[in-house]
């Protein structure tokens, strides 16, 4: 099909992913023509003329065949925005997603408390992958200092980048660490997105996910639940006494979560929904004995 104008571009797109049964074609559409063209969103409404390169409607067309064989838009394109902050991706990061925006507006009382009576506060994220957590934070408090930890050294050099992208760069430290293995201090919080699918269940979830997520991101273990463990049996010896300890959780695992950090002295202070209205960020503090 000639594709040598925006418009054409646009109807050929959303023609394509539509056949494919892309339920967001006409998103998707839009998001491919932009980044191909390199053109600002309004343009292709406001400009259907501008012209195509030939090498444009080539490099559309091999994005569109990788959306059609199941790979998310924002990998295709490398970024997506979280916290109304551009995130780079890799193959080494999970893709941010909307609901985990919903770890940052539990935390953020806290935090912005703490910032009121300390001239330094500090937050330790762990499993950072692209940063995403860390970095929206950081861009909320100026105060806030925090360290991304990481198994994955590219998941680190990319979270670095994006604490770079989002000028926060001198307040981020990347930390290598097999979970709390080589973290050194304590923190106002910890805070995590850590992997919580159970581990036969990886393989039935979306094309998006199974193949293009890094599954040491996704597998949570035989339960989904090794990480909370983790972070539940390590984190005290790194909070302050009156620090607390925040985590985003999957669906209808609120209830064993919490009984989790409460065998380890914590009791749940505060949940937050998401879009959906399902509990999906826990706020946990430590009980004073």
């Amino acid at each position: 099909m000639n594709t040598d104008t925006l418009y054409k571009a646009m109807r050929h797109a959303i023609k394509q992913l539509r056949q494919a049964r892309i339920a967001t074609a006409g998103y998707d559409a839009r998001l491919l023509v932009q980044w191909v063209t390199g053109v600002p969103p309004l343009d292709t409404v406001t400009r259907p003329e501008r012209p195509v390169s030939p090498e444009e409607s080539q490099k559309l067309d091999a994005a569109l065949q990788r959306r059609i064989a199941g790979e998310p838009v924002h990998r295709i394109i490398g970024e997506r925005a979280f916290y109304g902050l551009d995130f780079t991706l890799s193959a080494d990061t999970l893709e941010p997603r909307p609901d985990t925006e919903t770890v940052i507006d539990l935390t953020l009382p806290f935090l912005q408390a703490r910032a009121a009576v300390k001239p330094a506060v500090t937050c330790l994220d762990m499993g950072t992958g692209s940063g995403a957590i860390a970095i929206a934070l950081l861009a909320s408090i100026p105060q806030l200092y925090a360290t991304g930890v990481d198994i994955a050294q590219g998941a680190l050099t990319m979270a670095q980048l994006n604490a770079g992208r989002s000028g926060v760069a001198n307040r981020f430290t990347p930390c290598k660490s097999d979970w709390f293995q080589s973290v050194t201090g304590r923190f106002d919080l910890i805070v995590s997105n850590p992997p919580y699918i159970p581990r036969a269940d990886i393989a039935g979830t979306d094309i998006s996910v199974h193949r293009f997520d890094p599954v040491r991101a996704l597998d949570g273990g035989i339960d989904g639940l090794d990480f909370y463990r983790a972070l539940a049996a390590g984190a005290k010896p790194h909070l302050y006494p009156s620090g607390k300890i925040a985590v985003e959780i999957g669906t209808e695992q609120k209830q064993n979560v919490t009984a989790i950090f409460a065998w380890h002295n914590y009791r749940l202070e505060e949940t937050k929904a998401d879009l959906a209205g399902i509990d999906r960020a826990l706020l946990f503090t430590q009980n004073q004995v």
